[in-house]
């Protein structure tokens, strides 16, 4: 992910939001903190966190919590070092309780295209298992004729 860095195009946007998911989808917190710079700042929701440490521990605790997870992002709008993302992803908890979380981040990167801010606002919503739309398999990517964010919500 980090060879795409400012000032951004729509193509170099694009597949910054793309990797950007793929790696969120590999559940793999290590991965994950290697596309924020070191003293990277987050709003997720209510927590603030500083630095990769935080954003590991952070994410590992995720996806302990969020089981079976799957997320789909897409471009909203982009500018010379700022990216704006809408999002969706599916998961459930211990009890076997489905969710989806709808939510919309921005991005602000360093020279080298680390991220160095994410602003996340995210709501989410308890869905029965019949209403799921995100099945791809849990072992890769989403698959590139998955179109991803439906259009209709």
């Amino acid at each position: 992910m980090t060879a795409m860095r400012p000032p951004f195009t729509f193509d170099t946007a694009t597949a910054k939001v793309r990797a950007a998911e793929d790696a969120w989808n590999s559940r793999d917190p290590q991965r994950v903190s290697l596309a924020y710079s070191e003293d990277s700042e987050w709003r997720n929701r209510d927590q603030f966190l500083r630095g990769r440490s935080q954003i590991r521990a952070f994410l590992a605790g995720k996806w302990e919590r969020e089981l079976d997870y799957r997320l789909t992002k897409s471009l909203w709008s982009f500018t010379e070092n700022r990216i704006a993302v809408r999002f969706q992803y599916e998961y459930h908890n211990a009890s076997g309780q489905w969710f989806r979380a709808y939510g919309n981040e921005l991005w602000e990167f360093d020279e080298d295209g680390l991220m160095r801010r994410r602003e996340a606002s995210i709501n989410e919503v308890p869905i029965d298992d019949t209403g799921r739309k995100f099945h791809w398999p849990l072992s890769g990517p989403r698959p590139a004729d998955d179109v991803g964010i439906p259009a209709v919500q």
